[in-house]
């Protein structure tokens, strides 16, 4: 039940805002490391972590340092300039994922589109399709953005309907199923790329089986297609590795980033691959006001570099087995869980019920009642993705809310 003030500030945001999220009834006002207060003060932990965009956790010191200390000197410049911060920062980025260039953009959606639009341009320039002919693969179950081209290959039919015409060019196959990526590339001529999310967040936390990701990438080299991994939520050590391609030791020849890729204290996002490929973009043909100014730059850099200093790779892989075995123990006793599925600190639980049953809101209602935030994703799941920096303690102390909250299901 929400309270006099958590009502006004509620309803405010129905009038005022397009009405295109359903939030829980929670009205938050402050957060630090891997906690966020209400309005009323009430703590709780933050199990969804803004989508994976503050791995580094709220209000990070490091990060917010360097974001005051920019902000006063220089936030925008546009790229009609150079800045003293860009250089400097992309430096640091390329060297540390192993790439060439990045061009930077802003949010997760403008990343997907822009690596598009190098994948197009590299397959009639180079690859030698004829104009209008490429087509980029994707896969079913997928969530790359809201944009109209990302929508035109979702498999929601919900984010389509009504926002035709659709954008051509894609080709929608089943996930971690290798021979359907085989059977299109060697029947299909067009095609200059395969974009796929290491894991299917919003998808439920879906993870393919070991040895997909290699094996695409392998078919992509054999058929001359670019091989792009849309990393913006899986990456940045969110899965116990600082890219989620890593876990199958494969390099791809697009990296797209996001989110955390500034710790959630402002927009950043971008595209990451080889100067070969980066150089069929010429002056003119792409950018963004907002994307590499001086403050992107400097918190960029501040936060990858608290990410590597700090080993959240390893912190989010040995954290994260210890919550699945939690979970698959909870499991036992609470019968509503079907199953347990994730990689490091990208987690969900599959419930034991209709895709369309109110009981996984339910039960986030009564996990917020105990203190911790998640949300139902694709009906019948629900995600569970703390800031990486939570502690082994304060982990244990959330399995313990989770198993009470269980309890009445």
């Amino acid at each position: 039940m929400l309270s006099r003030l958590e009502k006004i500030l509620t309803d405010k945001e129905e009038i005022f805002c397009a009405n295109t999220y359903k939030p829980l009834p929670v009205v938050l006002k402050k957060g630090k490391g891997v906690y966020v207060w209400d309005v009323h003060s009430k703590k709780y932990f933050d199990f969804l972590s803004s989508y994976s965009a503050v791995n580094q956790g709220h209000g990070n010191k490091k990060i917010l340092r360097s974001f005051i200390r920019q902000a006063k000197k220089l936030a925008l410049t546009s790229r009609a300039f150079y800045n003293s911060e860009l250089g400097d920062a992309l430096e640091y980025i390329t060297s540390t994922f192993g790439y060439d260039k990045m061009l930077p953009m802003n949010s997760g959606a403008e990343a997907v589109e822009t690596a598009i639009k190098i994948c197009r341009k590299w397959g009639y320039e180079v690859k030698k399709i004829k104009e209008n002919k490429a087509k980029i693969v994707v896969c079913d179950g997928n969530f790359h953005g809201r944009t109209i081209s990302l929508i035109s290959f979702s498999s929601s039919e919900k984010s389509k309907k009504n926002f035709g015409p659709l954008t051509p060019g894609f080709q929608i196959i089943e996930y971690n199923n290798v021979s359907a990526l085989e059977k299109i590339l060697k029947k299909d001529k067009n095609i200059a790329g395969f974009l796929v999310e290491p894991i299917q967040g919003e998808n439920g936390v879906v993870v393919p089986d070991d040895g997909y990701l290699s094996d695409c990438k392998k078919l992509c080299e054999k058929y001359n297609v670019l091989f792009i991994a849309d990393e913006i939520q899986t990456g940045i050590c969110r899965t116990g590795k600082l890219l989620a391609s890593w876990h199958e030791n494969i390099k791809p020849d697009l990296v797209i980033l996001g989110k955390a890729l500034s710790g959630g204290f402002y927009p950043v996002s971008g595209v990451l691959t080889s100067k070969k490929i980066m150089s069929i973009m010429k002056v003119g043909m792409h950018g963004s006001t907002f994307g590499g100014s001086p403050l992107a730059g400097a918190v960029s850099k501040a936060a990858i570099k608290y990410a590597v200093d700090y080993n959240l790779s390893i912190k989010s892989e040995v954290l994260g087995k210890i919550f699945r075995d939690a979970l698959w123990d909870i499991s036992k006793t609470r019968k509503i869980i079907k199953n347990v599925r994730g990689k490091g600190l990208l987690n969900a639980i599959v419930l034991d019920c209709d895709v369309n049953s109110k009981i996984p809101w339910e039960i986030c209602l009564k996990l917020q009642e105990n203190g911790l935030l998640a949300k139902p994703t694709q009906g019948n799941k629900i995600r569970f993705a703390p800031p990486l920096i939570i502690t082994k303690r304060q982990l244990k102390k959330a399995i313990s809310i989770i198993d009470e909250s269980l309890r009445d299901f």
